[in-house]
């Protein structure tokens, strides 16, 4: 009953409740300040419109405390009494400035803000909402829910980007590239949202001043301290638990975040009860819990009204153990399989900016920065099968071939390899106002990165007979004494497939130097048109030992126009078109593993040609609607098809795969509502790769192993949507609800009625006269772009509840979640599973591999002060 009276209490609060509007200004001037940021008694935050005014529902039944911030001013605060409805708040310039020119300051050109055609950004209101939930709080999941962004499933934090490779995607924190910022091998980003202010990712014809990308950039801004007041926040979550603490000092201010996990206890605790409960067995195979602890600082310092340093400070790592063995002896099939996995990863930086305005017009910044990256793996994986009889099919097909009625099986995977990176950069950018509505902008930037690779890696590969050099297809021929002119024998080359040891051992010691530049000329008088003329030159080093590499310099130019159509007519407040086109570069990861036994003899830059046109509409209630419509021709693209004989690997780096991309991308969304808001996202995507040298394999590193064919990539999907729904009945309550519905990825055409068994030869490198075969089973099947797992449909829900004390200094929020809540009716669904060693087929279809196939609850507690 007192649970029912609370709830009848919250929902009748609008009851007691009015609108109100607040003017800020200038204390001095009088002036509005269009852009201010007001913080309510609840919480939540409201952007002052052009003429500095917002409107905010208050309760009518006591006295609450709002503030009020803008750039450069002293925070505001206004005690709002039970009566009265129009209230104005001024604001003050910070510090005193003495025979001194007064300077607005803007943020940078392209930073944090929603530009047709270029990018979209969020702020920490949306971040909040959307990322803080789940096993891992991230703001990637707020980035997936963003239209352009391919729906990635679960556990992965590796979008597609507007039909580029998951891979492509670069990031910056405060404006430092990562090469890796992800935990867990991508399963999540080091983005923690409680350490994040805002997050914009460009993946248009964006400025210039950035690249090293083909599809899309992620640019993260953490959280700055305050100059007036100390802050603190502490969260608790699912399984981890987050704090913040705000320092201020003169002239600056110094922000501490952390994030820890806290697994451990929670394995402990259900190894303790797996004894009186059987189905938490398999919580004994995890050694070392998976585990994420970072740490962010971040800092600022104004020495002078025109001289700041800004910096941020990072280190995180990741890690899990597992053993696990498992047994099976039933009547088809006696086995024992073991895994045995070891993951360390580290992860740091720091970066500082020094902005100096050296007059009005102008604006000089230095940065620079420097950080590593150590990823330790170590694995073993094992399966044996037992006195396996042959089938009574098989021995019709092969008996000739066969020594016995049945074969004994062992196959091993070994892995130990250490990764390091180092990485430094720094450039210089520099703004000037040559004249009222024109900018020229200028830059230069140099990154260096030291990659090492040292370890080994031993597998085994299943390969068509049809695929081997033709030398080993001849000594096979020998081996099996038989004869390729005979049709009998020819059937069984052709179904043959060859069970070969894999063994590889890294050993690259390569530096990567890129220079890169650009200059720029942005035209905006406010009146109907703007634009953006931008031309970017990267250039690329890559030194190693024993040979050096160099790349033509890619010369990048970049055109963006925007155009006022129609403003203030009826409830549509603004419509723009927007076009741009421009050329990007980006050098491909797998460039750092290169080394002298591959004979690699050029290195080129992947490139993209990209076009956009759009439109954006702004209406009255806050709504807009944007809607893009773009193409992109990718060229130069690096591919590395692996072919594999019987006694190595043939890896060949290519550099001319091209890519073939459009789409649509659209979003209406509502912003700054009392009761309800939200956005609702679609994208169409077609994209097809070729890789002009590859071959048909079963390996191949970024492509390479589908021929010479036009195909359309694994993670791509034709239609993603998302519709983001937040209501709020009252002031501290919040029921966030997110629907996805994405279209299946593409699988094989099964043909048949079910699986078919086929030799394989167990080829025994150092003895070849010591090779047997076994039974194998696969199902036939064809290519088909037009087959495809069943459509995903997640859909989260989260309820919210705020508060806070009478002066509002201190707040806390609690919400629970369950991600995923169809899955208890649902599930995307592709081929069914079968047993390779048996052919036995499981019943109903399989859940596609990137489902998760149960709903996820999750919950969190915020407190700040």
């Amino acid at each position: 009953m007192k649970l029912i009276a609370s709830l009848l209490f919250l929902f009748a609060l609008p009851l007691f409740a009015r609108d109100i509007t607040i003017t800020v200004e200038d204390a001095d001037l009088k002036l509005p300040l269009e852009g201010a940021a007001i913080r309510s008694w609840d919480g939540s935050e409201h952007i002052c419109d052009e003429n500095g005014r917002v409107t905010i529902n208050m309760p009518d039944n006591r006295q609450v405390v709002v503030q009020a911030a803008y750039p450069g001013y002293e925070t505001g605060r206004l005690a709002v009494p039970v009566t009265g409805n129009l209230f104005t708040i001024s604001l003050r310039l910070s510090g005193i400035m003495e025979s001194r020119e007064l300077v607005i300051e803007a943020q940078r050109p392209g930073t944090n803000e929603t530009r047709t055609g270029r990018s979209i950004a969020v702020g920490a209101k949306e971040i909040a909402q959307t990322a803080e939930i789940g096993l891992i709080e991230d703001v990637m999941n707020t980035i997936k829910l963003l239209p352009g962004v391919g729906y990635a499933g679960f556990f992965n934090a590796q979008p597609s980007i507007r039909g580029g490779d998951p891979g492509d995607m670069s990031a910056a924190l405060d404006g430092y590239y990562i090469s890796n910022p992800y935990h867990w091998g991508g399963g999540f980003s080091i983005f923690d949202p409680r350490m994040v202010q805002s997050a914009q990712l460009s993946h248009g014809v964006f400025s210039a001043r950035y690249g090293h990308t083909i599809s899309g950039l992620l640019e993260v801004t953490s959280k700055k301290p305050s100059s007036e007041e100390t802050q603190f926040e502490l969260g608790v979550n699912t399984s981890a638990a987050n704090f913040n603490l705000s320092l201020p000092f003169t002239n600056g201010g110094i922000l501490f975040m952390g994030r820890t996990t806290y697994y451990d206890p929670v394995v402990e605790l259900a190894k303790g009860l797996s004894n009186e409960i059987p189905e938490l067995e398999v919580i004994n195979s995890v050694r070392v819990a998976p585990y994420i602890r970072s740490t962010t600082i971040s800092g600022n310092y104004r020495f002078s009204d025109n001289l700041e340093l800004q910096a941020t400070f990072f280190w995180g790592m990741d890690g899990v153990g597992v053993s696990f063995m498992n047994t099976s002896n039933t009547s088809e099939l006696k086995s024992a399989s073991g895994i045995d996995f070891d993951w360390t990863n580290y992860q740091g930086f720091i970066t500082a900016s020094l902005s100096w305005n050296p007059r009005n017009d102008m604006l000089l910044k230095f940065s620079a920065g420097t950080g590593y990256e150590d990823m330790i793996i170590d694995g073993d994986m094992s399966l044996s099968i037992y006195n396996k009889e042959f089938s009574d099919d098989f021995k019709r097909k092969y008996g000739r071939l066969l020594k016995t009625d049945a074969y004994q099986f062992e196959n091993s995977t070994h892995i130990s390899e250490n990764d390091f990176l180092f990485n430094a950069q720094s450039r210089i950018d520099y703004d000037w106002e040559f004249s009222d509505g024109l900018m020229i902008s200028a830059g230069v930037q140099e990154m260096y990165n030291n990659f090492s690779a040292a370890g080994v890696q031993r597998g085994f590969a299943d390969i068509r007979f049809s695929n081997l050099r033709d030398e080993d297809k001849k000594n096979l021929i020998n081996l099996l004494s038989l004869d390729p002119n005979n049709p009998d024998d020819l059937a069984i080359l052709e179904n043959l497939r060859i069970g070969t040891p894999l063994n590889y051992s890294p050993d690259s010691e390569n530096n990567l130097f890129t220079t890169s530049g650009y200059i720029l000329a942005e035209y905006y008088t406010g009146s109907r048109l703007s634009a953006e003329l931008g031309l970017r030159i990267d250039h690329f080093v890559l030194l190693g030992k024993g040979f050096t590499l160099q790349s033509e310099p890619a010369v990048n130019p970049r055109l963006n126009l925007d155009y006022n159509l129609l403003k203030n007519i009826s409830f549509l407040q603004s419509l723009n078109i927007s076009a741009g086109t421009g050329m990007f570069s980006s050098i491909n990861d797998n460039v750092f593993v290169a080394e002298e036994r591959y004979d690699v003899r050029e290195m080129k830059p992947n490139r993209s040609w990209t076009s956009v046109l759009g439109i954006r509409m702004e209406f009255s209630e806050s709504f807009s609607f944007n809607i893009e419509a773009y193409y992109k021709y990718i060229f130069d693209r690096m591919y590395v098809p692996v072919g594999i004989g019987l006694d190595d690997l043939d890896i060949q780096p290519k550099f001319d795969g091209e890519g073939r991309v459009w789409g649509i991308d659209l979003m209406l969304q509502k912003i700054q509502s009392r009761y309800w808001d939200g956005w609702l996202a679609y994208s169409y995507n077609w994209t097809q790769y070729r890789d002009p040298g590859g071959i048909y394999s079963t390996m191949g590193i970024s492509g390479g192993n589908r021929g010479n064919d036009w195909y359309f990539p694994p993670y791509h999907r034709y239609h993603n949507l998302n519709l983001i729904f937040n209501i709020k009945p009252v002031p501290r309550i919040n029921l966030y609800t997110r629907f996805g519905l994405a279209s299946g990825r593409q699988m094989v055409r099964r043909i048949g009625d079910g699986p078919e068994s086929y030799p394989v030869l167990i080829y025994d490198q150092k003895n070849p006269g010591k090779s047997y075969l076994i039974e194998n089973y696969y199902w036939p099947f064809v290519a088909d772009e037009s087959n495809r797992t069943t459509p995903s449909l997640p859909l989260d829900i989260k309820f919210s509840i705020y508060g806070n004390n009478n002066n509002g200094k201190t707040r806390y929020e609690l919400y629970v979640a369950v991600e995923n809540v169809l899955a208890l009716v649902y599930n995307a669904q592709g081929n069914t599973s079968f047993n390779k060693y048996t052919g036995q087929v499981e019943t109903g279809s399989s859940s596609a591999a990137y489902e998760m196939p149960i709903p996820i609850p999750s919950f969190g507690f915020k407190y700040s002060y």
